[in-house]
This record gives C-alpha cells, sequence and structure tokens, in this order.
C-alpha cells in the first residue's frame, strides 16, 4: 500500500473519530457504552498500518477534543493514550499474525489491540492521571463492565468492514494468492 494511501486512511478514520462520536453523545452515557471513537482507530491500525493507526488513535481525540468538546479535557489526555495504543497495536499485530484465515488473523488483531489499549489506559490512569484515586475495581467497570455493548460492537463491525473493504479492492488483501 502506498504511503498516500496510509495518509489518507489515516485522515479518514481520523474524522470519523470526530464524527461517530457525535452521533452516539444525543444519548447520555453513550460514548462510554458504545465507545464509538475505538471503532475507525482499530480500522486505521488494521488496514493501514501500526503508524497510521497510531496516528489516527493520536489526532482523532484530540481533534474532536477540539472541535466537539468530546472527549472532555480531563478525558482526553488517558483516552488519547489509549486510543494510540489500540491504533499502533492493531497494526503490529495485523502485520505480523498470520495464521492463514484472513478474519481469523483480524480477530487476534483486533482482541490484542482492545486488551493492550484497555491495560495502558489503566496502568496511566492509576499511575499518572488518577494516582491513589484509581483501583482495580474501577478499571474493570469501565473497561469492560460499562463498555462491555462497545467491546460487543467492535468485535461485530471491525473485522467485517475491513474484510468488505479488502473485498471491494480499495485495500490490499492479506493474502492476494487467494483472490485470483
Amino acid at each position: 500500500m502506498s504511503q498516500v494511501k496510509r495518509v489518507v486512511i489515516a485522515a479518514v478514520c481520523a474524522a470519523l473519530c470526530v464524527v461517530l462520536p457525535m452521533a452516539f453523545h444525543s444519548v447520555p452515557n453513550a460514548g462510554a457504552t458504545w465507545l464509538p471513537m475505538h471503532i475507525p482507530v482499530m480500522i486505521s491500525g488494521l488496514v493501514a498500518g501500526p503508524a497510521a493507526g497510531a496516528v489516527t488513535g493520536l489526532v482523532g481525540p484530540v481533534l474532536s477534543g477540539v472541535l466537539t468538546g468530546m472527549p472532555a479535557a480531563p478525558m482526553l489526555p488517558p483516552m488519547t493514550c489509549e486510543l494510540l495504543t489500540y491504533g499502533l497495536v492493531s497494526g503490529l499485530l495485523a502485520t505480523h499474525v498470520r495464521t492463514g484465515a484472513t478474519s481469523r488473523d483480524l480477530y487476534v488483531s483486533l482482541i490484542g489491540a482492545m486488551l493492550a489499549g484497555r491495560i495502558v489506559n489503566g496502568v496511566l490512569r492509576a499511575l499518572i492521571f488518577s494516582p491513589g484515586a484509581y483501583s482495580l475495581e474501577v478499571w474493570v467497570a469501565a473497561s469492560f463492565v460499562t463498555s462491555l455493548m462497545g467491546i460487543v460492537l467492535q468485535l461485530a463491525v471491525v473485522v467485517p468492514i475491513v474484510v468488505s473493504l479488502e473485498r471491494a479492492g480499495l485495500v490490499s488483501p492479506r493474502y492476494p494468492e487467494r483472490e485470483a
């Protein structure tokens, strides 16, 4: 994939980081429940690689925060670190995980990134952003209980979107020899 295409994918996904939360935030607490900004970040990493994913994870929430006020200023630093991790790790795993099955590769990469991002968020909140006020119970509640619907949504839509982009010829297939 060309560098220009990677930049375009990262830019489109960063723009989706602004638009998707606007749709979800019309419902109270929908952002924390449905995690709409996570979806384009992980798609960017899976499709365009770790650098594009990391840039999307960095630029998306900052751009959204500046333009819409979401996420709120206190949430922006830990959320940006979390999303940067999602984009970076999804891209790294997508580059290295090769099971022979596209969907399996993508799910392994997606789930690995989802776990890594949540761990980074929890560690940074406990040590830097909210020291002494952030416990394991709070982390589990925020990262897995409150966001359960978002996790299900990510598992339901991210991989099918990436596979659809490959089938449509918009991004390079993982296993081009099978496409012939």
